[in-house]
């Protein structure tokens, strides 16, 4: 069970101990926007491969949106959302899903679910935003959240020097192989 001071609890002072189940169907998620702090700490929690996310880094766009799926006042996931970090990529309408993350206790087939409702959310916050990015780490992931969600895979050339065309601190996946996905909107 959590306390009522866990990250993972949406209102600390309304928790009780048996505050519910967990869900068993995504259908049952209520997607929210959250605070940039509260996505931090959530993605902290559940990153395979980037748990650490600067707040810095991420507040200092022009479009920033991040979003928790919460059940029975529990967070199961959360996805955060900015501008492009490509440099080339920037001011051509684009949003870029910079971390995306779920509880391992979440409910099969949550991150498609997830996936489609920001997606939505994304639209109705910015209407001029055309197309939406977000990279795979090949050595960790498959995926397989990105063609469920009907997402197209665009072909990646690696620059000579690898993705750390800047400076970029250790916490920073390395990864040679990442594919970028998009969805058109």
């Amino acid at each position: 069970m959590y306390s009522g001071d866990s990250t993972r609890v949406v209102h600390p002072l309304f928790h009780e101990e048996d505050d519910g189940s967990t869900p068993i169907s995504p259908l049952q998620l209520i997607v929210g926007e959250i605070s940039l702090t509260r996505a931090i700490s959530l993605n902290e929690i559940w990153h395979s491969r980037l748990p650490v996310a600067k707040k810095s880094n991420m507040q200092r766009v022009r479009h920033l949106c991040c979003f928790g799926a919460h059940f029975a006042n529990v967070f199961y996931a959360v996805g955060i959302w900015t501008d492009p970090i490509a440099r080339r990529l920037n001011g051509l309408d684009i949003l870029e899903l910079r971390r995306f993350a779920i509880a391992s206790d979440a409910p099969p087939n949550t991150a498609t679910r997830i996936m489609r409702i920001m997606r939505m959310m994304i639209v109705n916050k910015f209407p001029h935003i055309k197309k939406l990015i977000s990279y795979q780490d090949c050595e960790v992931h498959l995926g397989t959240i990105y063609a469920a969600a009907g997402w197209n895979p665009v072909s990646v050339t690696i620059p000579k020097n690898g993705w750390n065309t800047r400076k970029r601190d250790k916490s920073q996946a390395n990864s040679k192989n990442k594919v970028r996905w998009e969805y058109d909107l």
